[in-house]
């Protein structure tokens, strides 16, 4: 097994997924980068108790952010097309994320007012999961000013953030953590 390290970053470049090479702070890279740390968010946010709530949706919102994240980095899909043909995200996944709010949403109290993030740990944790989505839609959202970027990456990504804020909610409610407001 080849080591983990390769120093072939060590002067501020990283290669992209089907070759090319930029700098580590090109927008493409912050974009995908945004979306691995939301992805390592989430991994927290299923490693706190109670480990049930919603594990299966979260692990597969997990699956799709890696899926994103190679089609961020990947600037000439055609030539990696055989890898990225595991890393597609439809409209079915931004509509099963509208489900996944709506099941959520019927469970809690309706919301008239900005609540402060917090509560338990595990939505205090979904909540700064929800932050970390937001910056990763806008830094793709930059990317998509200059760069081809799949709409369907941008509605699901908007769709997510509104998911970990429902879910966040549900998480408190569930452990009897009352929502303080603004």
């Amino acid at each position: 097994m080849p080591k983990i390290y390769t120093r072939t970053g060590d002067g501020g470049q990283t290669a992209l997924l089907g070759g090319g090479r930029v700098a580590k702070d090109d927008p493409r890279v912050a974009a995908y980068g945004d979306v691995d740390e939301l992805n390592a968010a989430l991994g927290a946010v299923l490693a706190c108790e109670p480990v049930a709530l919603e594990r299966d949706l979260l692990e597969a919102v997990q699956r799709d952010l890696f899926a994103i994240g190679g089609r961020l980095a990947a600037p000439q899909p055609g030539k990696v097309a055989k890898l990225l043909a595991k890393a597609e995200v439809t409209e079915q996944r931004v509509t099963a994320l509208e489900a996944a709010i709506d099941r959520a949403d019927s469970e809690l109290p309706a919301l008239s007012t900005f609540i402060i993030p917090g509560g338990n740990m595990k939505g205090a944790l979904l909540h700064v999961a929800r932050t970390v989505c937001r910056r990763a839609e806008r830094s793709t959202v930059a990317l998509s000013r200059a760069q081809d970027v799949s709409p369907v990456i941008l509605a699901y990504l908007n769709r997510l953030s509104d998911l970990l804020f429902t879910l966040a909610r549900l998480a408190n409610h569930r452990a009897g953590a009352p929502e303080r407001p603004w």
